[in-house]
């Protein structure tokens, strides 16, 4: 059974930093790009970053670049995002999800169609 676990999510002072963290189980790991995405209330889900170990890429939603770092522990089958300097337009709540597509494709990897296997979510709130 293939499953994503988000976890890491709170809420924390603008300025303050989390890390969430995508345990994932029940399938080939290295074969797939893990996206981070985020949905407020009232909003369209966003695409935050993405990493593929296959690929040695990794991609940020401008909003992000330089605030926001993704990782990955292939031995432990989890991707982390680094969340720092963050802000109350950052609030909302944060998705996994794994592709397995080639290169090409993955440089849509805001679009959420190209992803197999959605985790459940978990919420960040920032206050200001």
């Amino acid at each position: 059974e293939v499953q994503l676990v988000e976890s890491g999510g709170g809420l924390v002072q603008a300025g303050g930093s989390l890390r969430l963290s995508c345990a994932t189980s029940g399938f080939t790991f290295a074969d797939y790009a893990i996206g981070w995405f985020r949905q407020a209330p009232g909003k369209e889900r966003e695409g935050v970053s993405c990493i593929s170990s296959s690929y040695g890429s990794t991609y940020y939603t401008d909003s992000v670049k330089g605030r926001f770092t993704i990782s990955s522990d292939n031995a432990k089958n989890t991707v982390y995002l680094q969340m720092n300097s963050l802000k109350p337009e950052d609030t909302a709540v944060y998705y996994c999800a794994a592709a397995r597509v080639p290169l090409w494709i993955l440089a849509g990897w805001d679009r959420g169609t190209i992803y197999n296997y959605w985790g459940q979510g978990t919420q960040v709130t920032v206050s200001s």
